[in-house]
């Protein structure tokens, strides 16, 4: 158990935090204007802690400079590193990023890296007993070493704890074996409409996306589903309830973990038992923070933390 899990229980009037844990790449990403954190498992990580969770990042660094200055940028920014072995022989991670006009990034992901071989130890897998939440995606997968160790942090979640697929595809690290098997481990997928376009023809269904997103709901026994469609809005389904927050004109520095933080707030709200309207705002809110900010870990202001529902949020029938 950490620190800061014990100390929340155990303290007399403390309030619990829930621990969330994202598992998978830790990396540089590689901007036009110079190398910012990232890893969509980290980035996710992150923005649950700083809605409030006790965050926990699972993955792997090189025995390099990089690497080091990974460990100390997270705890620069508050973070635990325990749950981030070191290899002795595969590098950092890195990714170049390169942005269109509107801030949307093209992605170069390099192969053999640390993160391919994420190994956690037998007490992070200990302390996952304890999980409120397991955010993964597709990526890390893509090697059989992390792929074994994304489903072993799975499997030591309790079953209570929310499984959140934020499928995130790149390039051709993913398949259809991979998905189907992550989705039948899920509780919550968030899912943006490229990818969505990407499922369908996946699983040769052709419909309207929302009648997309009640059949995988269906299908795979999910929770929820939300699907982010960037500068139009996005929608959550919760239950049978299909709710729509739009999006709003802003002056994007980049897009860069956007989509991680709304997917942080999409779990924190669901942990907190929030309101499907209160649960969009705020996931909205602080996904289109992160796009006026450069790199995918901004700080973020009090104000963008707030929990309060937003006039535009609409129930679709």
């Amino acid at each position: 158990m950490s620190d800061a899990l014990a100390a929340s229980i155990l303290e007399p009037g403390a309030v619990p935090r829930p621990l969330v844990i994202g598992v998978g790449e830790v990396l540089w990403d590689l901007l036009p204007d110079g190398r910012q954190l990232g890893g969509a498992p980290a980035n996710f990580a992150y923005h649950a802690q700083a809605l409030g969770a006790d965050s926990l990042v699972i993955s792997r660094v090189g025995d390099d400079a990089l690497g080091r200055e990974i460990l100390e940028r997270l705890a620069g920014l508050g973070m635990r590193t325990d749950g981030i072995t070191t290899d002795p022989d595969a590098p950092t991670g890195t990714v170049g990023v390169a942005l269109d006009v509107g801030g949307k990034p093209t992605f170069t992901i390099y192969q053999d890296v640390a993160w391919d071989f994420i190994a956690p130890s037998a007490r992070v897998l200990r302390e996952t007993q304890h999980a409120a939440a397991v955010c993964f995606g597709t990526l890390a997968q893509r090697h059989p070493v992390s792929r074994g160790a994304i489903q072993a942090v799975l499997a030591a979640a309790p079953p209570s704890a929310l499984r959140v697929f934020d499928i995130n595809l790149r390039q051709h690290y993913w398949s259809r074996e991979l998905i189907l098997e992550a989705l039948a481990l899920s509780d919550v997928l968030k899912i943006n409409d490229e990818e969505l376009a990407e499922m369908a023809n996946m699983l040769d269904w052709s419909d309207h996306p929302i009648r997309l997103l009640r059949r995988l709901a269906e299908t795979f026994g999910l929770k929820a589903v939300a699907l982010t469609k960037g500068a139009a809005g996005s929608e959550l389904l919760i239950g049978d309830e299909l709710w729509y927050q739009p999006g709003s004109r802003l002056a994007i520095v980049d897009t860069v973990g956007a989509g991680d933080s709304y997917t942080a707030a999409l779990t924190l709200g669901m942990l907190a038992g929030d309101p499907p309207d209160v649960i969009l705002e705020s996931a909205h809110r602080l996904a289109e923070y992160v796009c006026t900010q450069p790199g995918a870990m901004p700080r973020i202001p009090p104000f963008v933390r707030g929990n309060a529902a937003g006039p535009d949020a609409r129930i679709i029938p």
